[in-house]
C-alpha cells in the first residue's frame, strides 16, 4: 500500500504546508494545492494511497491553522470537512482511473483478438480447397490464437482433426458437442465448445482450450463453418465441371462413331438389297441376305439414335415448330412400328379427334416412337398397349400404357438417364439404354417433362407433358 509515489506525495504535502505557513497563504489556496497532489496520487497509485496523502494534508493544514490561531486541531470542524472532501475526491478519481484502465485493457485485448480473427480469415481465404480443410483449420486456430489445444469434427466426413495436447479423449469430446448440440464456455478449464452450423443445420463441432472469450469462439466457429461450406461448394463445382466435360466428350465420340458407321452400313444395306433382288438365290442364301438386311437396319437405327442424342446434348438441333394434328401423328408412329406391334393389341384414346399441337414434328415422332418401342420390348405377349393423348389446360399429355414387369421405385427416378438399365433381371431386354434419354431430351426441348408410373395391377405408363405454347429450349 505504501509506495514510493505515496511517500513522494506526503513529502510534497509537507513542502506545500511549509511554504503556506512561511508565506502566510490563505487556507483555500493551500487546500487547492493539496488537492492537486491528491488527484495525481489517486490516478497513479490508487484509492488507499490517496487517502494516506489526504490524511497527511489534513494534519499539515490543521497544524498550520492551529499555530496561527492557537486552536486545538481536533476541535476545528474544517479539518473533518476537508478530509471528507479529499477522500471523496480520491475515491472518485481512483474509480474513474480504474475504469478507464480496465476499458483500455479490454480494448487492447479485443484489438489483439480482432487482429487474430483478421489473420485467421485471411489465411482461410487463401486455403487450398483441393484438399480437406479440416487439418489446416485445426492447425491455424491453434497457431494464430496461441491456444493449448484444438479439435474440429467434420460430421459430413465423420473425421476428427486436432492440434495441441489434450488430457482427455478429444474425439469423444468433439462428437458429444455435435450430437448433444452443447455450446458453452468453462472459465475454470478454459474450454470453449461450439456447434458448427450452416444456417440452422449442424455440420460439425469445434472445441478449444485456451485464453479466448465467447465472442472469439463464436467467430472461430462461424469461420470454420463457412470454410467447410466453401470446400463443399468448390468440390461440387469441380464435379459438375468434370461431368460437363465428360458429357461433351461423350457427345463428340458418339457423333464421330455414328458418322463413321453410317457409310459402311449404307454400303452393306445396298449390297444386301441388291442380292435380294437378283432372284437367283437359294432359300438358305435368301434367308441369310434377309438377316443381313434386318440387322443392318437395326444398326442403322442405332447410329441414327446416337447421332440424334449427340446433337440434342450439344444443342445443335434447331426446332421447327408447326401445327401438327395429334391423331395423324400417333397413327404415323403406330404404322412405322407395324412389325413390332404385330403380336400386340393397340388402342388409341384421344379426348378430341381434332387436337392440334404446335411442335417439332420430327422430335415428337422420335419421342412417341421411343415410348411405343419400349412398351413393345417389355409388354406381355398379346397384351394391350394403350396410347392416350389428353389436353389439360396449357399442356398436351401423351401416355403409353402397357402390362409387363414392374419398374422398381428407385429405378423410376433414373430410367430416363442415358445408358441406365433396370436393376431387375426380369426387365432385361435388348436395347442400348439411350431411347428413353432421347425421349426426355425431346420433351425438354419443347419445354415439357417426362415421368413414369408402374404398378403390378395397374401396369406401367410412360407420360410426356408438352406445353401447347412451346418455346424452344436447348438445355435440360
Amino acid at each position: 500500500m505504501f509506495s514510493l509515489e505515496t511517500a513522494l506525495g506526503i513529502v510534497m504535502v509537507v513542502l506545500v504546508a511549509a511554504v503556506a505557513h512561511w508565506s502566510e497563504w490563505l487556507m483555500p489556496v493551500a487546500v487547492l494545492l493539496y488537492l492537486l497532489i491528491v488527484v495525481p496520487t489517486a490516478l497513479l497509485c490508487g484509492f488507499w494511497q490517496a487517502v494516506l496523502v489526504s490524511l497527511s494534508a489534513v494534519f499539515a493544514q490543521s497544524y498550520i491553522a492551529a499555530r496561527r490561531a492557537e486552536l486545538n486541531p481536533v476541535e476545528d470542524p474544517a479539518n473533518s470537512i476537508t478530509l471528507v472532501a479529499f477522500v471523496l475526491t480520491a475515491l472518485l478519481v481512483s474509480r474513474l482511473s480504474s475504469r478507464v484502465t480496465e476499458h483500455a485493457k479490454e480494448a487492447e485485448s479485443w484489438g489483439g483478438q480482432m487482429h487474430d480473427l483478421y489473420e485467421f480469415t485471411r489465411r482461410t481465404l487463401q486455403m487450398n480447397l483441393h484438399v480437406e480443410p479440416g487439418p489446416q483449420l485445426a492447425e491455424l486456430v491453434h497457431e494464430i490464437f496461441e491456444l493449448e489445444a484444438v479439435v474440429v469434427f467434420d460430421a459430413d466426413l465423420h473425421q476428427i482433426y486436432q492440434a495441441g495436447q489434450w488430457l482427455t479423449d478429444p474425439h469423444e469430446l468433439a462428437q458429444n458437442v455435435y450430437y448433444f448440440e452443447t455450446s458453452d464456455d468453462d472459465p475454470e478449464t478454459g474450454i470453449g465448445r461450439r456447434v458448427l452450423r450452416l444456417g440452422t443445420i449442424p455440420i460439425g463441432s469445434v472445441v478449444v482450450r485456451g485464453d479466448t472469450g465467447p465472442l472469439t469462439n463464436n467467430a472461430i466457429a462461424s469461420l470454420i463453418s463457412i470454410t467447410f461450406d466453401r470446400y463443399r461448394a468448390f468440390a461440387n463445382e469441380s464435379h459438375i465441371e468434370a461431368e460437363r466435360r465428360t458429357e461433351q466428350l461423350r457427345a463428340t465420340v458418339l457423333d464421330g462413331l455414328a458418322h463413321a458407321y453410317k457409310t459402311p452400313l449404307t454400303a452393306i444395306r445396298a449390297a444386301s438389297t441388291g442380292l435380294g433382288e437378283m432372284g437367283r438365290l437359294s432359300p438358305a442364301q435368301a434367308e441369310l441376305v434377309a438377316l443381313i438386311d434386318e440387322q443392318t437396319g437395326l444398326l442403322n437405327d442405332l447410329t441414327t439414335r446416337l447421332l440424334t442424342t449427340a446433337r440434342l446434348d450439344s444443342g445443335e438441333v434447331t426446332t421447327h415448330l408447326t401445327p401438327v394434328g395429334v391423331g395423324p401423328l400417333v397413327e404415323e408412329v403406330v404404322a412405322s412400328l407395324r412389325d413390332r406391334l404385330a403380336s400386340m393389341k393397340v388402342s388409341v384414346e384421344l379426348n378430341d379427334e381434332n387436337l392440334i399441337l404446335c411442335c417439332d414434328r420430327q422430335l415428337m415422332v422420335m419421342l412417341l416412337t421411343q415410348y411405343i418401342d419400349n412398351a413393345c420390348k417389355y409388354s406381355l405377349f398379346g397384351s394391350i398397349i394403350t396410347i392416350g393423348v389428353v389436353e389439360d389446360h396449357a399442356e398436351m399429355i401423351f401416355s403409353v400404357h402397357s402390362h409387363g414387369p414392374v419398374i422398381p421405385r428407385p429405378d423410376r427416378e433414373r430410367i430416363f438417364d442415358r445408358y441406365f438399365r433396370s436393376s431387375l433381371s426380369s426387365n432385361r431386354a435388348a436395347g442400348t439404354g439411350i431411347g428413353l434419354a432421347v425421349a426426355k431430351r425431346a420433351a425438354q426441348i419443347h419445354g415439357g417433362h417426362v415421368w413414369v408410373t408402374s404398378d403390378e395391377n395397374l401396369g406401367t405408363t410412360f407420360f410426356a407433358s408438352i406445353p401447347t405454347q412451346v418455346q424452344q429450349r436447348y438445355s435440360a
